[in-house]
């Protein structure tokens, strides 16, 4: 993730340095009195913080954790979305995860920057803490999306107040940890499936996979306010879940399509291009068109991209306004023992 690091002092400036190499994609900033060629300048932290704040995924603090909860604290909006926040005292001997602990990954960094400078990790969320399963943690490192933050503050809850919760996964999945049961008669618990409807407890935090690929075929010129109106019109009608869009897919003519690109770059989709042999080549059943293959060299662009990028075809071809959507389903494996830590 893209990573801020902003010190004060002399000393801060040489252990933001250290850390800059530990790590990738760093820009620092130091004061201007204590900076250096590789580093941007700031003279005024209440105007840095407003200009980089929705640029970077991490802040680290060189500075006390005061310093950190200060700068940042009327720019907080949601743990969903904030950036992840750590502090580092300026003689490296703690590095303090201070926000976004488990979703903006900040518990994560703090073990990394604390490996990089020789640092004492410090973490304060209760489950790390108590070497407990967090529902935060092991969504992010299996990729799945929290359907329901408050229902993710429950379970967690009656984890730390040392209950167990149930759990249904309608994936293959490794040995359920302690403090999970396949029970069906818990009042709380988590539903790992396709269906965010699904709610087989009385509190259930649903979690979805991110599992789905969209392979397009369009005209030239077309908007990504099209595309984006086919693809969700195709996820409507077969009541698929958009949030479990995991990329997108076409034939390699079309990689710098702009309506296209700008569909991606709206929902976060990295776009995997194949040509027209590699299309022709993926085995299945798909749809044929003779215009296709003769403009394209491949008798079919949507079906074939999404197989292509390691899918198994779930809706075939649907065309309108010269844009052609199917949609393939990745292989997914739940690792309970996944934690991100």
């Amino acid at each position: 993730m893209k990573t801020a690091v902003i010190s004060f002092t002399g000393s801060g400036r040489e252990l933001s340095a250290r850390i800059a190499v530990g790590m990738s994609d760093v820009t620092r900033f130091c004061f201007h009195k204590h900076t250096d060629e590789n580093a941007e300048t700031f003279t005024e932290l209440s105007a840095l913080i407003p200009a980089i704040f929705g640029r970077f995924g991490a802040l680290i603090f060189v500075s006390s954790v005061g310093i950190a909860v200060r700068a940042v604290a009327a720019h907080l909006c949601s743990k969903i979305t904030d950036p992840a926040v750590v502090a580092v005292d300026d003689s490296g001997k703690f590095a303090v995860s201070v926000l976004s602990g488990h979703l903006g990954g900040a518990n994560e960094l703090t073990r990394r920057v604390a490996e990089t400078v020789g640092a004492v990790p410090v973490i304060t969320t209760a489950t790390d803490s108590r070497g407990l399963f967090s529902p935060d943690m092991f969504a992010k490192a299996n990729d799945l999306v929290i359907c329901d933050m408050d229902a993710a503050k429950t379970v967690a809850a009656a984890i730390v107040n040392g209950g167990r919760v149930g759990s249904r996964c309608d994936y293959p999945h490794s040995l359920l940890p302690f403090e999970l049961t396949g029970g069906a008669d818990c009042g709380i618990g988590i539903c790992v499936s396709g269906n965010a409807e699904d709610k087989p407890f009385g509190t259930t935090l649903n979690l979805l996979p991110k599992d789905l690929i969209v392979g397009i075929g369009c005209k030239k010129g077309i908007s990504a306010n099209e595309i984006t109106a086919h693809v969700m019109n195709v996820f409507s009608e077969n009541r698929l879940d958009i949030r479990r869009l995991a990329g997108a897919a076409t034939i390699d003519i079309k990689s710098d399509e702009p309506g296209l690109l700008k569909f991606c770059e709206r929902f976060g989709l990295p776009l995997r291009t194949f040509s027209a042999d590699e299309l022709m080549n993926v085995r299945g059943e798909f749809s044929h068109s003779d215009f296709v293959e003769k403009t394209t060299g491949t008798d079919n662009v949507c079906e074939r991209a999404s197989v292509c990028a390691g899918g198994s075809l779930i809706v075939r071809k649907t065309s309108g306004n010269g844009i052609t959507a199917a949609v393939s389903e990745l292989p997914v494996y739940i690792d309970f023992e996944r934690n991100d830590r």
